[in-house]
């Protein structure tokens, strides 16, 4: 992970106008030529989430005639138990046999392990990768990619630099020069995968239509896609919820039962609301009831990976390492919500804002063996002190 950035008192966190404006500049001369010829698609990845992305897109690409029907998919080579590739398993069954099984993606999405090949003159971009290897895969596609390609996270997550928090989507602007809209929802990708009803929510900047283009990428009747221009609201309800989870987890762990888990969901969403606005005064109240928002919530505190496995956490008394439950439990796929409890928990003791947010701050606590998990109806003891920031109480 980059270095923590070093303390800064009080003082306000840097906003992301400069990305923004950045953006915005890319776009509107982007705009006109994006949307007068046949858009090709690439994602990057092809974990769970990505394979079920790839199987939204390809049926899209083959139905609509703004798209070129071909998908292709970055995938990182493994080698399976069988002794085959990956890559070549996907192109062979149409099927991510690792991370998706017995779904078939389509027939027109091509597993490619060239990181580079794969983004060839692709000019729409879904990211979906863990969020830590996004600065290195970044880094890879500098100088590889077309002026004029747009982009969409799909990522849970955020980096802490130098200079304070980078949202997963400022860093694709800030290292490739391009626009970066966003993807959230409460979405678990197996029933996703298998066409039970689901929503998403797209986060925008300035350009409706780019959005909209977004819209009709992923839309089909089983997923409903809405836009909102409100990317740092959209993202860190996607990325904040997995600490919430984590909560819930210990609370599902410890059998404290369904009151217990609501009260910490609802001091969850508190403490998301509050964080995001303090980082981004931009953030829309209206955003948190989103899909991305509080449906996120709810669907992650009762049945996502981050949720489970801290329930195992809970249950072994916290003696056994969230990496080897990871390991044992997911096959493969990654948490997000432990790292992503660092690095909130790194934004705030910086800040001076761990008063704050008692909650946050316990679940990192708890994960890293500071506190035991039964510390996590205890952290109402620790009342957030709203007096130590000025303005923060009509967050909460």
């Amino acid at each position: 992970m980059a270095p923590a950035f070093e303390a800064q008192g009080g003082a306000p966190p840097p906003q992301a106008e400069p990305v923004q404006e950045q953006a915005a500049a890319a776009a509107s001369q982007n705009n006109a030529h994006f949307s007068n010829y046949e858009s090709k698609v690439t994602i990057v990845g092809s974990g769970n989430w990505g394979s079920v992305a790839s199987k939204l897109i390809a049926s899209n690409t083959l139905r609509l005639s703004s798209f070129h029907d071909e998908v292709r998919m970055w995938v990182f080579e493994e080698i399976l138990p069988s002794g085959e590739k990956l890559t070549d398993v996907i192109n062979s069954t149409n099927e991510n046999v690792k991370y998706l099984p017995g779904i078939k993606l389509g027939k027109n999405v091509v597993a490619d392990p060239d990181l580079e090949n794969a983004v060839k003159d692709a000019n729409m971009l879904v990211f979906v990768t863990p969020h830590q290897f996004m600065e290195g895969i970044c880094r890879k596609l500098v100088g590889k990619i077309n002026g004029d390609v747009q982009a969409i996270s799909l990522i849970k997550g955020m980096e802490v630099k130098m200079e304070g928090p980078c949202m997963i989507s400022s860093l694709i602007s800030e290292q490739l020069g391009i626009n970066c809209c966003v993807l959230m929802g409460a979405n678990i990708a197996n029933e996703i995968a298998t066409e039970k009803f689901s929503e998403a929510t797209v986060g925008y900047r300035e350009n409706r239509e780019i959005a909209e283009k977004w819209v009709q990428l992923f839309s089909t009747p089983y997923f409903l896609v809405t836009a909102v221009q409100d990317v740092e609201g959209v993202e860190l309800c996607g990325t904040l919820k997995n600490v919430v989870a984590l909560a819930a987890g210990f609370v599902d762990g410890l059998e404290m039962g369904n009151n217990t888990k609501a009260a910490i969901m609802r001091i969850g969403l508190r403490e998301m609301k509050a964080f995001s606005k303090l980082l981004f005064s931009s953030v829309k109240d209206t955003t948190f009831f989103e899909s991305c928002g509080v449906a996120d919530l709810i669907t992650t505190c009762l049945g996502g990976r981050n949720r489970k496995v801290a329930e195992a956490f809970a249950k072994n008394g916290g003696k056994r390492s969230f990496d080897k439950l990871e390991a044992e439990m997911l096959q493969g796929q990654k948490l997000q919500g432990v790292s992503t409890a660092r690095e909130v928990y790194e934004v705030l003791g910086h800040r001076g804002w761990l008063e704050l947010f008692p909650l946050f701050a316990t679940v990192h606590e708890i994960c890293i063996g500071r506190l035991p998990p039964s510390a996590i109806v205890e952290h109402s003891e620790r009342k957030p002190r709203f007096e130590l920031l000025d303005g923060s109480t009509q967050y909460c």
